[in-house]
């Protein structure tokens, strides 16, 4: 599966972790890195390394490999990351407020500028520097802001029916926090991030682990 730029989404999965160990390098003081380095350092093959990096259009030098900071740059600009973008909240709940508050988002190009929600108590405030507007005011702003983008932290039962309002209002992507599978044209690009399927599979890793470990305490009794 590729995205429209022709980058595979594994390569782009795999880029923030490179961006993360490159600015480590960077700190350090180093000037120049290797795909078997970065690949040694990630648990990847160099040739992947390689075949990734090759799609930010960097040329490597030979037996010394890539400038850091050029790479850098090189990968915040394929991400996009380079141009900060605006996108507002739905839901200023615990989850909506802890990713309102998240100054991460800045580090990739994300600018979370407003919030909206149901709960009269609630307009009027803000999420630190986000403020916080009715649902119903939701048109006005996305027309007179001119946002495309939308974080979805509302309940299960009410995703689906906030999405649809998303996209009737000219959203054209939403980044799914809901613990709910919703559906939107294809026109409107979504992004779940599911964190119960997270938890089950970091739970079922422990667990491996810990049958692993019993097995070996048994062998070690003989």
């Amino acid at each position: 599966m590729e995205n429209k730029r022709g980058i595979p989404i594994p390569t782009i999965k795999r880029f923030p972790s490179y961006l993360r160990l490159l600015k480590v390098f960077k700190e350090e003081g180093r000037e120049m890195v290797s795909a078997t380095m970065l690949a040694e350092e990630l648990g990847l093959k160099p040739i992947q390394v390689r075949k990734d990096i090759s799609f930010t259009g960097l040329e490597g030098k030979p037996r010394v490999g890539f400038e850091v900071e050029k790479l850098i740059d090189a990968i915040i600009s394929v991400l996009g990351w380079d141009n900060v973008t605006d996108a507002i909240i739905i839901g200023a709940g615990h989850l909506g407020s802890a990713l309102a508050r998240y100054e991460g988002f800045g580090c990739y190009g994300l600018k979370i500028v407003a919030a909206f929600d149901t709960a009269e108590e609630k307009w009027g405030t803000g999420i630190g520097e986000v403020p916080i507007y009715p649902f119903d005011h939701l048109r006005q702003y996305i027309a007179e802001n001119h946002v495309n983008i939308a974080v979805l932290a509302v309940p299960a039962d009410e995703a689906q029916a906030v999405a649809d309002r998303l996209v009737a209002l000219g959203i054209m992507a939403i980044w799914n926090f809901a613990p709910k599978d919703i559906k939107v044209p294809s026109r409107v690009v979504l992004q779940r991030t599911d964190l119960a399927t997270s938890f089950a599979v970091l739970s079922a890793r422990v667990k491996r682990v810990m049958e692993s470990r019993e097995f070996s305490e048994e062998d070690d009794s003989w």
